[in-house]
């Protein structure tokens, strides 16, 4: 059994003791988010047409190497748009992890499709692509470059790879599973902002990928995503579908399809702007603090913090204790503990084939994830903690 004692100890020596409470995740701002926000909001361009939403999407078009990065108001309606820019169509399976935020299925149902729960690997806490590949073997056909579940009779349109807690899944193994199996990429990089798969920053392993900028992430905007695009044709078609479709026009509105009012405002692409600014210096910070945790947590007995995978370099969004056994017991007191301490420790989302409006869903065994729900603790996590801003 996990000595409780300890965690807290192992804890406070990482993060001292502390007057105030110590967020899960919390931002900082204390670059140049004042004079851009003051420069909005004197000129009046707070809405979503604006300078820097354009400069927005061009650094993060830069940072990431992507060609194109399309500036939405959050990481559900980034995903939401990949979906449908990937030809997800009513009825249609998405594959997804059942270990992810809710988001990722609940963009799947937008679209009138079915979200597929599939297996995580207690190693990086992605998808599971061994059991996966074996798991569809058993359940689906291709037939005319499609494939289908011989269980539901529905097409498996795309599969959703999610970089938990910022570490890269294996995107080399997924792209030739998805390559046989017919299925499209849409990469949840929502996490993983300045993570790195064998050196190209995630998001590449796809055409179509998302980032969140929601106020826990790395980089913030208040609230804010982005959809990560290759190709021009689509990230045109992107950008009219997120500005309500219309037609440019001096005073005429004419919307030529279904749009969506998913446009960043300027005030926002603004935060976006300035907190980019200090993105190098953040994940160093986060790095540095990872590590700390793992030296301190490494005489801990029946535990230790997760580590990124060897052929990725990761942001560490969220740094994870996890347990060699389940133990809801022990997370459950631990982070009452911890609160005490001042410390906001969570546990992992709900798995979300155990969702009610989930559990009917198609979905592949999930042993691992239902026994991860039970033994990971998220730890604090924000770049400052762990170190000092340039």
């Amino acid at each position: 059994m996990v000595n409780i004692e300890q965690c807290l100890a192992a804890l406070t020596q990482v993060l001292g003791e502390n007057d105030k409470d110590v967020p899960l995740h919390e931002p900082k701002f204390n670059g140049n988010e004042w004079q851009y926000v003051k420069d909005c909001l004197d000129s009046g361009w707070v809405s979503s047409v604006g300078e820097y939403v354009t400069l927005f999407e061009q650094k993060i078009a830069d940072y990431t190497g992507m060609p194109y990065a399309i500036a939405v108001m959050n990481g559900t309606a980034a995903l939401h748009v990949c979906l449908l820019l990937a030809d997800v169509a009513r009825e249609d399976e998405v594959l997804i992890p059942s270990l992810t935020f809710v988001a990722t299925a609940n963009a799947v149902t937008y679209c009138g499709a079915h979200p597929h729960f599939i297996e995580c690997h207690e190693s990086h806490l992605g998808i599971d692509l061994d059991k996966l590949r074996t798991y569809l073997t058993q359940i689906a056909i291709v037939k005319d470059k499609q494939c289908i579940n011989k269980l539901t009779g529905r097409r498996i349109k795309a599969i959703i790879p999610v970089h938990i807690f910022g570490h890269p899944i294996e995107m080399s193994l997924l792209q030739t599973l998805a390559q046989e199996f017919h299925l499209k990429i849409i990469e949840d990089a929502s996490e993983s902002l300045g993570s790195f798969y064998r050196g190209v920053h995630t998001g590449h392993a796809s055409d179509i990928a998302c980032l969140s900028f929601n106020g826990n992430k790395v980089v913030t905007t208040g609230g804010g995503g982005a959809i990560l695009i290759k190709d021009e044709a689509l990230a045109k078609k992107a950008k009219h579908m997120t500005t309500t479709a219309k037609r440019p026009h001096r005073y005429e509105f004419y919307h030529d399809e279904i749009g969506y009012n998913y446009r960043l405002p300027n005030i926002n692409a603004a935060l976006g702007c300035a907190q980019l600014e200090r993105l190098p210096q953040m994940i160093e910070n986060k790095r540095h603090l990872a590590k700390r945790y793992q030296d301190v947590f490494s005489d801990i007995q029946g535990a230790s913090i997760l580590q990124e995978p060897q052929y990725a370099k990761s942001n560490y969004w969220l740094n994870a204790l996890i347990l060699d056994k389940p133990d809801r017991s022990f997370i459950e007191h631990f982070i009452d503990s911890a609160v005490e301490r001042k410390y906001h420790l969570r546990g992992l989302w709900t798995p979300m084939d155990r969702l009610p409006m989930y559990q009917s869903s198609p979905k592949m065994d999930l042993t691992m994830t239902h026994q991860l729900f039970d033994r990971v603790i998220s730890l604090p996590s924000s770049p400052h903690l762990g170190g000092v801003y340039a």
